[in-house]
């Protein structure tokens, strides 16, 4: 990562402290299709709230699975001492990298490998279509 920096308002709700804001970053990451590094500018909306840390006397299991509410899917329990809002950021950030993201020269590996879009013809027909192609280029 070369730059990470956030721009936040905190906002204390009680014992909650509710976090909004935009962090930017710039990572280098490697490309989805080549595997070759590109560098990535990221920007990304955040909000999340910490919240008191319960007593730990949930009833579920280790091993159980909990259901969270939609408000609760960007909690991060305090102990009411102090929270870590570095870490809070480094967390959002990693779940906005695009494990997907492709670099520049993604396209050009699709085409030398032979690899084509969703919408690009495929099959016998698209086979046919390119030798059609090649007799009209041909005629003229």
């Amino acid at each position: 990562m070369k730059n990470l920096s956030a721009t936040v308002t905190l906002a204390c709700e009680g014992r909650e402290i509710g976090v909004s804001g935009t962090l930017i970053a710039d990572v280098e990451q490697a490309c989805a299709i080549s595997g070759e590094p590109f560098a990535n500018h990221i920007v990304e909306p955040i909000a999340f709230r910490f919240v008191p840390r319960t007593d730990g006397s949930s009833t579920a299991s280790p091993d159980e699975e909990i259901e969270l509410d939609s408000d609760q899917l960007d909690e991060i329990e305090y102990d009411e001492a102090a929270f870590d809002l570095g870490e809070a950021i480094a967390q959002s950030l990693a779940l906005a990298i695009d494990p997907y993201a492709t670099g520049p020269d993604a396209e050009i590996l699709r085409r030398e490998q032979g690899i084509t879009g969703d919408d690009a013809p495929s099959g016998p027909f698209a086979a046919l279509a390119q030798l059609k192609d090649m007799g009209t280029d041909a005629d003229r």
